[in-house]
């Protein structure tokens, strides 16, 4: 239940030490809850097997509510069914981009420490670079992931679907491989290495090495992954554990799906991302995802209203996401197959499932959408599409940026920008024989870097090691197993940083502090916000005039932890990246002052 905003402020000291001191305080009282409770537990023993199954199911760009168990207007029972088998996570944290979150995800490391602060690094970026120093986007020795930890205490290991964490100019080759998944602790791969790909004619990997593009004309991404997943399981001895890391291209763009599947939605989306957002917060409330007095973010400044569009625009728009919701309504039948598969075959009881989105929904398409390319996007013209829908799913589409703020209910802004509605994801964690509790909801503030750990606890391995006694870089995470068990167990850790293109956020217990840079302005001139996410999830109420003195100490702790994992100097990110994300409308002092 949220305190009386009378009683917000009452644990703040109300005597001075020196701001050093101060933040320690700080820190340290943020810190009693958690150090009182118990640590996290060693291994867990579930099933017939001494050590679970893993399959790690990871969507792209897919917003904090598009899940149907989340509140969403979209049909998923097959993640619906994981989760009222199992778990729904309301507090998890990605990176806001695909690259970082995936970093972070598969070493327990946050983006700086593991060189990933970005995007991984294209051609254009060692263009750019100095000889000698240090390219941007390009993982570093010592880097350990979860899937070298699975291997070494017996698990085979399979990545399957995106996996953009190399560099472009590496090809697969012996020698020019070092950040391919074989090289990085997976023995089998079969997906894409960019951060998207066509998803009826993909440019394949196998192992190391391009196979090029499917021919058949029956082809779709999503259902091949889980095919080669389903084929890779098949081949692992019934005594002994895998790891599946199925990383689909949904729903990222280009949004593509056999017309069946859109045609599901006709007319569900006729009345607009205005109306729509309404009633899905409405849905979050009646499942307990939001708390019933959770206030809504105002619409986005910059993103139009669903009143203000012409009949064609509605239309079209309308269009758009009935493809992005059967989209994503066809992947989970593909995550339906694999568990049924499953099931049969006598594994799914001992298979602990982790479900999760890399970033909130994505914006880069603006007011109009994109239709025919992508990167840059092109403006979608709705008076030509209007008699010609079709069009939309015969080439490569984006959805307008505001169904973008429906993907992201309650939050604020969208995929790459620091506030809620970029970085917080829903999570279903499901593992019949090692969690007794069915359809709970866990509210505790994790972390991506806290996922590795995690299955790492519960499988017995170490990232923190090499068995060979190479150096290791330090892991951030820590295990999240003691919430299996009680909505009561603390948070995995009491603050944590974020950092993307100079944009910042820290969170300290249940404060939020938010820092928005200006491109090309001086990082000390940034506009911070401060939220009380105990009262105020999804971030409408700013309370840093009302609580200045709370704001600095965030600020401080902020550069406490970028100290830490090596996130200073501040960075703008890659030039060539700075045009394809446009913060230019979150200046205009949008949030109301507590």
């Amino acid at each position: 239940m949220n305190q009386p905003r009378s009683n917000a402020e009452s644990a703040i000291p109300q005597f001075r030490l020196p701001r050093r001191r101060l933040l320690a305080a700080f820190l340290a009282s943020t810190m009693l809850g958690a150090c009182a409770a118990p640590m996290a537990r060693g291994p867990v023993q579930g099933g017939g097997r001494e050590r679970p199954d893993v399959v790690l199911i990871v969507f792209d760009d897919l917003g904090f509510s598009d899940l149907g168990c989340f509140g969403s207007q979209i049909a998923t029972p097959n993640i619906d069914a994981l989760a009222a088998a199992g778990l729904r996570y309301t507090g998890v944290d990605s990176k806001a981009i695909c690259s970082p979150s995936r970093a972070s995800l598969l070493t327990g490391r946050n983006t700086h420490t593991v060189n990933m602060p970005d995007l991984a690094a294209e051609e254009i970026t060692r263009k750019q670079t100095a000889p000698g120093d240090v390219v941007q986007g390009v993982m570093p020795e010592g880097a350990r992931t979860l899937a070298e930890g699975l291997r070494d205490v017996g698990y085979a290991t399979f990545a399957m679907g995106k996996w953009h964490l190399e560099p472009e100019w590496e090809d697969g080759t012996e020698g020019n491989n070092a950040h391919f998944p074989l090289q990085m602790g997976f023995d089998r791969f079969y997906g894409f290495r960019a951060g998207w790909a066509d998803q009826y004619r993909p440019d394949l990997y196998r192992q190391n090495a391009p196979i090029g593009q499917p021919q058949d004309p029956d082809y779709h991404l999503s259902a091949a992954l889980v095919d080669e997943s389903i084929s890779a399981i098949d081949n692992v001895e019934q005594a002994d554990p895998y790891f599946l890391y199925l990383a689909f291209g949904a729903t990222h763009a280009p949004l593509q799906v056999p017309r069946e599947y859109a045609d599901r939605y006709a007319g569900r989306f006729d009345r607009g991302w205005d109306v729509l957002r309404e009633e899905r917060l409405a849905r979050m409330k009646s499942l307990g995802i939001m708390p019933a007095d959770a206030a809504m973010t105002d619409g986005n400044s910059g993103d139009r209203r669903w009143a203000d569009l012409s009949d064609d625009e509605r239309k079209v728009y309308a269009r758009y996401m009935e493809i992005y919701a059967g989209f994503l309504t066809h992947a989970d039948e593909q995550i339906g197959r694999l568990v049924d598969h499953l099931k049969r075959t006598g594994r799914y009881d001992n298979t602990i499932f982790m479900l999760v989105s890399d970033n909130g929904g994505a914006a880069e398409a603006g007011q109009t959408g994109s239709f025919g390319h992508l990167y840059p996007p092109r403006p979608a013209d709705a008076a030509a599409l209007a008699d010609d829908l079709d069009a939309l799913l015969e080439t490569h589409i984006e959805y307008q940026r505001p169904w973008a703020m429906l993907s992201d209910t309650p939050f604020r802004r969208y995929k790459s920008w620091p506030y809620l509605g970029g970085v917080r994801v829903p999570m279903v964690v499901a593992w019949p024989a090692g969690i007794a509790q069915r359809g709970e909801i866990r509210r505790q503030s994790i972390d991506f870097v806290d996922l590795a750990p995690t299955i790492a606890d519960i499988a017995g391995a170490d990232l923190a090691h090499d068995p060979a006694g190479s150096p290791v870089l330090p892991v951030a995470g820590q295990s999240i197993a003691p919430t299996f068990g009680s909505n009561f167990a603390p948070d995995p850790r009491p603050v944590q940083y974020f950092e993307l293109r100079g944009n910042r956020a820290i969170r300290v217990g249940k404060w939020r502090a938010v820092g928005m840079h200006r491109p090309g302005t001086r990082f000390e001139d940034d506009r911070w916000e401060l939220f009380d996410l105990s009262a105020d999830p999804a971030e409408t109420n700013n309370l840093a005039q009302r609580f200045p003195e709370r704001l600095r100490m965030m600020q401080d702790a902020w550069q406490e932890e970028a100290k830490r994992y090596g996130a200073l100097p501040l960075s703008e990110g890659p030039a060539y990246l700075r045009s394809r994300y446009r913060y230019d409308d979150s200046y205009t002092g949008d949030r109301k002052e507590g």
